[in-house]
C-alpha cells in the first residue's frame, strides 16, 4: 500500500516504514505528524478525490538538517560584477508510521416524498407559436397596349 501526499507544496509518494525528506515542517523531533493523503494504491484498488480525504498516512519526525547547498552566482559581462552567494534550503526527515484508510460514512437515507412539504408547481406558460405563412409572389401582368 502506497500513498502521494502533499506537504511543503510539493507532493510525495510515500509508502509504510520509508523515509521520506520533505520541506521544513514545524514539529519537533520525535513528535507524530498526520498529512494530508491525495490518493491511496492498495493492490488493485485506487482511491482519490474525496474518498482520499478519509485516508490518513501519520509520519514521525526524525531530523531537522539543511539540505545541499545551492550556490547563487550574479554576473554582469565587462563591468567586474560578481557576486556569490549559497543557499541551504531546511528540511525534515520524516518516518512514515502508517497508511490507513477509514471507511466511509454511511450515507442518511433520503427524505420520502411523504416527508416532502408538497409544493404546486405552477404550470409553465406555453407560447403561442406563430405560424407564417409564405406570402405567394403574383407575377405583375403585363399589358399589351
Amino acid at each position: 500500500m502506497y500513498a502521494v501526499v502533499k506537504t511543503g507544496g510539493k507532493q510525495y509518494v510515500v509508502e509504510k516504514d520509508s523515509v521520506a525528506v520533505v520541506e521544513k515542517v514545524d514539529a519537533p523531533v520525535g513528535e507524530t505528524v498526520t498529512l494530508p493523503a491525495l490518493l491511496v494504491v492498495d493492490g488493485e484498488s485506487v482511491i482519490s478525490g474525496a474518498e482520499a480525504g478519509a485516508a490518513t498516512v501519520t509520519a514521525t519526525v526524525v531530523e531537522h538538517f539543511l539540505g545541499p547547498k545551492q550556490i547563487v552566482f550574479k554576473f554582469k559581462r565587462r563591468k567586474g560584477y560578481k557576486r556569490t552567494k549559497g543557499h541551504r534550503q531546511p528540511q525534515t526527515a520524516l518516518l512514515i508510521t502508517d497508511v490507513s484508510v477509514s471507511a466511509p460514512k454511511k450515507r442518511t437515507a433520503k427524505k420520502t416524498a411523504s416527508d416532502a412539504p408538497a409544493t404546486e408547481e405552477a404550470p409553465a406558460k406555453k407560447r403561442a407559436a406563430k405560424k407564417s405563412e409564405p406570402v405567394a409572389e403574383t407575377a405583375p401582368e403585363s399589358s399589351e397596349e
